[in-house]
Parts: structure tokens; sequence; C-alpha cells
């Protein structure tokens, strides 16, 4: 690793949670087994929504994406940490570093894109459901994800270019198990405004936008299951997206408090605890959400395990 006046670096060290060796192997075999149960909970999702006929709808059909995205986006992180632990080496290259970013924004944007399409999507089901066939077709359905993708990639290469553009001169030492975007510019020494400004606006933009659009939704959801004058229809019309607002609270709720925590606090390792709620818990408990409230995922994936389930 260069250090002194150089604005080129070959590496960053990531300190992860501990340094302390005995806690190493429980903090392996915690992170191994919640990134094996995300992995596999997500891939089960996928296969019944692809193999069972009853899952031929857009709202599965999002759902499988964004559960593809959750495998990636834990995959961007969790295996470099598992790696570092096993080898005792804390070590990333700067490449290895500016990559793991764009692609970790990559991801979590695309979750909030996906998420945001979802309650578009129960938003036509709920609120205009005699036009939702018309309106929610499969080439929009294919139109929507492909906008999210794009959107997500040019964000990220946007923040990866910025990134790019920093010097740093100092100790770099990331105390995070993963590259976190703020742990990184906090070690440049040049000017770090403009990277800042760019993060900000994209935050408001990105995240407010899709977070509004979201609220917007189920302000017109809540409205319209409010009109129905039975209760047992009222009960139909919510549970058809209450896995969906369980998972938008998940994942809002945490990201929220993970960035207002560290905002508020100067512990670099309480921030990457809190980190790992949204990064790998939400990611994990999704696929147990949909599973265990939506009877026809459970009953799909009964078909797929031949009844054993």
């Amino acid at each position: 690793m260069e250090t002194g006046n150089s604005t080129r670096v070959s590496e960053f060290l990531l300190l992860g949670f501990s340094e302390d060796p005995e806690l190493q192997p429980l903090i392996f075999g915690l992170f191994l087994s919640m990134y094996l149960v995300t992995v596999l909970g997500n891939l089960l999702i996928i296969l019944a929504a692809i193999s069972d006929s009853h899952l031929h709808m857009p709202m599965y059909f999002f759902l499988s994406n964004l559960s593809f995205v959750d495998i990636c986006f834990t995959s961007t992180t969790i295996p470099k940490m598992l790696l570092s632990i096993q080898t005792q080496s804390k070590a990333i290259t700067y490449t290895g570093c500016i990559t793991q970013m764009c692609f970790f924004f990559i991801f979590v944007e695309l979750d909030n894109f996906l998420l945001t399409v979802m309650a578009y999507d129960r938003f036509l089901a709920i609120c205009h459901p005699l036009h939702y066939t018309a309106i929610m077709n499969p080439w929009l359905c294919g139109l929507l994800v492909l906008v999210c993708w794009i959107l997500s990639v040019l964000h990220a290469l946007l923040q990866s270019l910025m990134m790019l553009q920093l010097s740093f001169c100092r100790k770099l030492e990331i105390p995070h198990f993963f590259c976190e975007r703020n742990q990184v510019v906090q070690l440049a020494c040049s000017d770090t405004f403009l990277n800042d400004m760019v993060m900000y606006f994209a935050s408001v933009l990105l995240g407010g936008g899709p977070l509004t659009g979201i609220l917007y939704s189920y302000s017109k959801i809540v409205s319209s299951i409010r009109k129905i004058s039975s209760s047992q229809g009222r009960y139909k019309a919510f549970s058809t997206c209450a896995s969906h607002l369980s998972i938008v609270s998940l994942f809002y709720g945490t990201g929220l408090g993970v960035y207002i925590s560290s905002s508020a606090t100067r512990n670099s390792h309480s921030s990457a605890t809190a980190s790992v709620i949204y990064t790998v818990v939400t990611p994990m408990l999704n696929p147990f959400i949909y599973s265990l409230r939506n009877k026809v995922v459970k009953r799909a994936l009964r078909r797929l395990f031949g009844g054993k389930l």
C-alpha cells in the first residue's frame, strides 16, 4: 500500500467488526449461515415463480426479480468478508473496492426501484382492477424492470467515477466489513465537496422520489380499501399487499435507521453493525415474509417439493 503524499493507492484494509481472533470463527459461522439462507430462500422464490403457472403474474414477476437482486446484493459484500476471515487478510485492492461500491450501488438502487414498481402494481390491482390486465401487460412489466436496471447502473457508474477522482494519502483503514461509500470518502485527502453534493442530490432524487411514490400508492390503496363495504373484501384486498408493505417497512426503516444513527454517532464499528440489518438481514427475511404471508407462494413451494412442505 502506498502512503505519504501519493495520490495512487494499491489497497485498502477492511477492519470488519472485531479484531479479536476468538470472535472470528463465530462471525464467520454467523455470516456464512445468513448468506446461505439468503441465497437458498430467494432462489426458492425464483424457482417457484418460474415453475408454477399460478405465479405467472406481474406481482410475482417483480418478486422474482427482487429475489435475484437480493442474492446479488448480499453477494457483493459477504463472500469477500468471509474470505478475509478465512485467509486472515483484511486487504482489498483499490480496483476491488471501487468495483464493490459500484455493484453495491446497483443492487441497493434496484431494490429501491423494484419496491416502487411493486407498489405501483398493487395500486393498479386494487384501485383500477378492471384495467389492471390491460395496463400491466408483459411488455410494460419488462420495460419497468429494464428502466430500473438502467437507472441503477447509471447512478452506480456516476458514483464510481466520482470516487475515482479522489486522492488518498492517509492511513487507508476502513472500519467496516465492505467498502462503504461514506467510510471511503472520509479517507480522502482531496476535496470531497462535489462527491458529497452528488451523493445528497442522488439520495433525495433516487431515494426520496421512489419513497414518495410508494407512500402515494399506499395512500390511494388505503382509500380504495376503506370504500369496500364488506370486511372480508377489505381483508382480501389488504392481504394482497401486506407482504410487500412489510418488506418496504423493513427496507426503508432499517436503511434510514442506519444512516440516521451513523450521522448521529462517530462510532464507525456501530455503523458497520447497524449496516448488517439492511445489507444482510433484510434480504434474508424477504423470502420468509412472502412465503409465510402468501398462500399462493406457499402452495407453489409445496408443488415445487412434491407436496413435502
